[in-house]
């Protein structure tokens, strides 16, 4: 079996990388955007080259291996039987949360979704103007967990989109069977639609967790369900976009269409060939990905809870840590680390200015730089 490198170093600073360009001549560690310091998979780098050699780049349409490798995993990974016409390809994730609000819901209609959370989700809302109704999300035995109860005493009876995150980002959790039956019977009680964004559903930390669509709970479920996906976040190929929302209710799989038609383009050709090279030809670099991402979560989560002023719960699912810094002694914790050179997500945008959200998918001797300059950075203030 082929070994792959995650400690090799891969110099991003003057390339095309968002991640990296941020800090473009500052001594500043890049861990805030979820996409990971590692090269992609080798049977995708193939799969490009030969599909760039072939030379010609007209438009293209979702190719039948793609779909088929799709419908196979979904059988495989979690007993969901798909069929392909319930499938719409998407150059992102992110345009379908925003399709999901605009076609789920009227203008006089609102959306529920946990807070904190993934900025697209408010943001997707906000573009939409439409109301959103916050879902608390609270820390349970070490779990970040949905406060339905609360949502539901602050509804007003227009919430019609029922907005969820499983694995949840930020906070890692993989929601189990009965958690997810209770998310459903909300939805139910409340006559909602669920957009279920589940495109860290791959990337498992936590050896016991098991991921499970909430579509694939049963038929009430799937009809009144999209789910989003893609290989982006798993196979670290998020510049590539292409994501699948799987739609079984045919009504609402035409009103999703109709919504991005004209306005959200088609998948990159390049993008379908790397979507299918991921799901048919990745998974030992996959299995060897999670070890080395499992083995950067502990070394995490065991240095930022030695520093005094973080706290930060285990992950069940992502390599994006969640830490909490409110007992830390200064105003902002993302520029207190920044100047410290270490460039974290803001906590603010995802709905908690007392957080930070730490990237550590990278290897393992820039993730100790970076934990290193944290620390020295919090020992300084005393």
């Amino acid at each position: 079996m082929a070994i792959f490198n995650f400690d090799q170093p891969i110099d991003r600073r003057n390339s095309d990388s968002e991640k990296w360009h941020k800090y473009t001549g500052s001594d500043i560690i890049p861990l805030w955007i979820a996409d990971m310091d590692f090269c992609s998979p080798p049977a995708i780098i193939e799969a490009l080259q030969q599909r760039v050699a072939y030379g010609v780049f007209g438009y293209g349409y979702p190719p039948q291996g793609l779909i088929s490798a799709f419908i196979s995993r979904m059988k495989m990974l979690y007993q969901w039987d798909i069929k392909p016409e319930w499938l719409v390809f998407l150059p992102g994730l992110v345009s379908g949360l925003n399709i999901a609000i605009r076609s789920l819901t009227k203008s006089n209609e609102s959306s529920l979704c946990p807070f904190p959370i993934y900025p697209p989700f408010m943001k997707s809302a906000h573009m939409a103007n439409r109301k959103q109704v916050s879902i608390p999300v609270n820390l349970a035995n070490n779990r970040w967990l949905l406060n339905l109860a609360t949502a539901e005493a602050n509804m007003d009876g227009s919430e019609k989109l029922l907005m969820l995150c499983n694995p949840l980002n930020p906070g890692g959790t993989v929601f189990n069977r009965d958690e997810l039956i209770e998310q459903l019977e909300f939805a139910k009680r409340h006559n909602l639609y669920i957009c279920s964004d589940e495109i860290h559903c791959e990337l498992l930390l936590d050896k016991h967790a098991k991921h499970i669509p909430i579509a694939s709970l049963n038929e009430d479920a799937a009809l009144r369900t999209v789910t989003l996906m893609a290989p982006s976040k798993t196979f670290n190929i998020a510049g590539l976009g292409a994501s699948i929302a799987v739609i079984p209710n045919a009504i609402l799989r035409q009103r999703f269409i109709n919504c991005r038609t004209g306005i959200v383009p088609s998948v990159d050709i390049l993008a379908y060939v790397a979507a299918e090279a991921a799901y048919l030809h990745c998974d030992g670099w996959l299995q060897q990905l999670l070890a080395y991402l499992r083995d950067n979560h502990q070394f995490v989560l065991q240095r930022i809870n030695a520093i005094p002023g973080l706290k930060m719960a285990p992950l069940a699912a992502t390599y994006l840590a969640w830490i909490d810094a409110s007992e830390l002694p200064v105003n902002n914790p993302h520029t207190f680390f920044e100047e410290a050179g270490v460039g974290l997500s803001a906590g603010v945008d995802f709905g908690n200015h007392n957080f930070i959200r730490l990237n550590f998918g990278c290897r393992r001797t820039l993730l100790t730089e970076a934990l290193t300059r944290m620390e020295k950075a919090v020992a300084a203030l005393c």
